[in-house]
């Protein structure tokens, strides 16, 4: 579960890590309200949205007075931002963030993430703050300064050290460093959170260190833990398919294939999405309905795929081991029926009782076409796929 970054800094600063005064406007008379309470000749005003690169898409602007902070919220409250990690449709702008401008000296990166390859929480840094980290670990890897917390002994003093000489910062810095990186330790740990992020974390033009933005991740299996935070959870940022199917207790991912995927279990989903990749296709979703459903999800699973506008062909790949085949047909039949089936769909099924749902699916009516094979099913699903676009073209 992402969240925004007003509440990233929020739980930073109860770690004790030094964040910039700021207010949240969710209108321009609220936003130059909040520069006046903040003080000072500059402010900034931050679109808050779960998406990085907002700066780049006009989504962080400075004003240099309070009309130019209430114009700014004005434009951005209400709107879509479209970033490089949203996509083209962008995600809605329901509030803005106004901080006081900082003056920068130096733009450094800092995070706490759960390695899982190390298994353990791994603490990076980089002199190249506020680039995407992605970019810089694959072009110029050796600015990434890692170091491992031991689960048993905890974080130790040497490791902020280390980190800190390595950025080339003053003996004063590391050691203020030091306290930084335990708090993130601290939240990370105490959240089950994934990743606690500083981007930039800067050297202001006085030789302090501050959290200029922040991003923190958190572990949706552990959230029952945490029901404070689950409660700062954001629906209106979340793709509304995948809050749907959480509704009913189905896994589902949107992709950006054409061809939507119905399939039991995570290993069977992966390797149906390979196979349609494999003979030439795109999956458009990732949807696991899970090893003991009933029709009734299995009809939400379909109408689930349905909803999406790009889909041209639907594979539904069931192998029944718990769940009973038969079941699964007559969710199938319920939901095209309810929707009106208008794509073309490919079924294989096999295992228990495939033979009465296949008996089900051949008396339904439906137009629908069965496989003998996963291989068979994702030909079939690409080359139907592939003709309905061709007839859209022509």
């Amino acid at each position: 579960m992402h969240l925004h970054e007003y509440q990233a800094k929020t739980l930073l600063a109860d770690q004790g890590v030094p964040v910039p005064p700021g207010r949240l406007a969710d209108s321009a008379d609220a936003a130059a309200a909040a520069a006046r309470a903040l003080g000072g000749e500059r402010w900034v005003v931050k679109a808050q949205v779960h998406a990085g690169g907002r700066g780049k898409a006009g989504g962080v602007r400075l004003c240099a007075s309070e009309a130019e902070v209430a114009a700014a919220a004005q434009a951005l409250i209400g709107s879509r931002l479209a970033t490089h990690q949203s996509g083209p449709e962008g995600l809605p702008v329901a509030q803005v963030l106004v901080e006081a401008a900082t003056a920068v000296a130096r733009e450094l990166y800092l995070a706490a993430l759960v390695d899982r390859g190390a298994g353990r929480v791994a603490l990076m840094a980089s002199a190249a703050g506020g680039m995407d980290i992605e970019t810089v670990a694959a072009e110029t890897p050796e600015r990434l300064l890692l170091t491992h917390v031991d689960p048993v002994i905890g974080l130790l003093p040497w490791q902020g050290r280390r980190l800190g000489y390595g950025l080339g910062l003053s003996k004063p810095q590391v050691a203020a460093l030091g306290e930084m990186l335990a708090g993130l330790y601290r939240l990370l740990t105490a959240s089950d959170a994934a990743l606690v992020e500083i981007n930039p974390l800067v050297v202001t033009a006085a030789g302090d260190l501050l959290a200029l933005d922040a991003k923190v991740n958190l572990d949706d299996n552990a959230l029952y833990r945490h029901a404070d935070l689950a409660g700062l959870r954001d629906p209106a940022q979340e793709d509304p398919r995948e809050l749907a199917a959480a509704a009913h207790q189905l896994s589902y991912i949107a992709l950006d294939g054409d061809i939507g995927c119905m399939v039991n279990g995570a290993g069977l989903a992966m390797a149906t999405m390979d196979l349609v990749q494999l003979h030439g296709g795109a999956p458009a979703n990732f949807l696991d309905v899970g090893g003991g459903t009933s029709a009734e999800r299995v009809a939400e699973a379909f109408k689930l795929i349905l909803s999406d506008g790009r889909v041209r062909a639907v594979l539904v790949n069931i192998f029944g081991g718990i769940v009973r085949c038969d079941l699964i047909a007559e969710g199938i039949v319920a939901a095209a029926r309810e929707v009106a089936l208008n794509v073309p769909l490919v079924v294989r099924l096999e295992g228990t009782r495939a033979a009465e749902g296949l008996a089900l699916l051949a008396a339904s009516g439906l137009a629908l076409t069965t496989a003998s094979s996963l291989a068979d099913a994702a030909q079939q699903a690409v080359a139907a796929a592939a003709a309905r676009a061709d007839n859209c073209q022509g």
